[in-house]
């Protein structure tokens, strides 16, 4: 928890990059996975995590309270009252309290990007500061699913918010979220929670998107599989160097967030079990894209206004 609370500090120094915009030509493609549509695996895997947070609601001290995961889960429903707490409903929670404290506690935080299974109940359950913009990017046919579930039980964004879902199928997912509003001269908060990652390149394709649009000072946190680690260097000893160098190429600074922590923060017991993702929170340190372009275009009117004033003194 120590990492969040760092984030409280003023943002550290900006690194200077090129510039590129919500405009420019780079593209990031879509975040593509070829899926078995009769057996749908990515469907299934969120059903899964809706059924730990139908289960974590009904426990007698739940972590959090998601009344709407219930709709996702097909009958019977089960109601597992274990005395332990799964890692993923600690990532939850502890995912939770840090988009709350950041957009109700720090000026400026109205952008939130959330890269999910296509079930996140996020933008209904949580309690959003008005004219907050939320984005979910998730498998679209999953979104779809679950949009009109939500519709049918009544499920309401938070007055004076807007929700906008980006297909993580997009040909162009910057390009689609700055059409729909992102703007990377804004705060924003960016959270990984499900999304289907299939390979290294795909993270590696989510670390460059949130590089871009994330404006310095803006955070990055959520799970990502722990199997990624060891596309390189094969050995958890390495896992901790391995990440600062993937994070740091993309102008982020990250910290490993530990299970154990978490759940002693909460005074909670953590469930015995391997679990396969690792939790994680970072910081950009590098400007936004459109930080960049703003920057080099005031650079080049000071320069011409020298130039102009040179000029008049000869």
């Amino acid at each position: 928890m120590e990492a969040l609370l760092r984030f409280t500090r003023p943002p550290a120094i900006a690194i200077l990059r090129p510039p590129l915009t919500c405009s420019s030509k780079k593209k990031v493609s879509g975040l593509r996975a070829k899926l078995d549509d009769s057996t749908d695996p990515v469907l299934q895997a969120a059903i899964n995590s809706a059924s730990l947070r139908y289960q974590e609601t009904h426990r007698p001290d739940p972590l959090f309270l998601d009344t709407y995961a219930g709709c996702f889960v097909p009958p019977p429903v089960q109601t597992d009252i274990k005395q332990h707490s799964d890692h993923y409903c600690l990532a939850t929670r502890f995912i939770d309290d840090a988009l709350l404290r950041t957009v109700n506690h720090i000026d400026g935080f109205k952008q939130v990007v959330l890269f999910t299974d296509g079930m996140d109940t996020r933008p209904y359950r949580l309690g959003w500061p008005a004219s907050t913009l939320i984005f979910d990017i998730s498998p679209e046919r999953v979104f779809k699913r679950a949009a009109q579930k939500l519709q049918d039980i009544g499920a309401r964004i938070p007055r004076n918010c807007l929700f906008f879902h980006v297909p993580m199928e997009s040909l162009d997912i910057q390009q689609t979220l700055c059409a729909k509003g992102f703007t990377g001269d804004r705060p924003s908060i960016w959270v990984i929670q499900g999304l289907p990652v299939m390979t290294l390149a795909n993270f590696e394709d989510i670390l460059l998107l949130a590089s871009s649009l994330a404006m310095s000072g803006c955070y990055f946190l959520g799970e990502m599989p722990a199997w990624l680690t060891q596309t390189e260097f094969g050995t958890k000893s390495t896992m901790r160097q391995w990440m600062n160098k993937l994070f740091m190429s993309n102008g982020f600074k990250v910290d490993m967030i530990s299970f154990e922590d978490v759940a002693r923060d909460l005074h909670k017991q953590l469930a015995l079990r391997h679990y396969n993702n690792i939790l994680f929170a970072a910081e950009q340190l590098r400007l936004s894209d459109d930080q960049m372009s703003t920057f080099w275009r005031e650079f080049q009117r000071l320069e011409e206004q020298g130039d102009e004033d040179g000029f008049e003194e000869l």
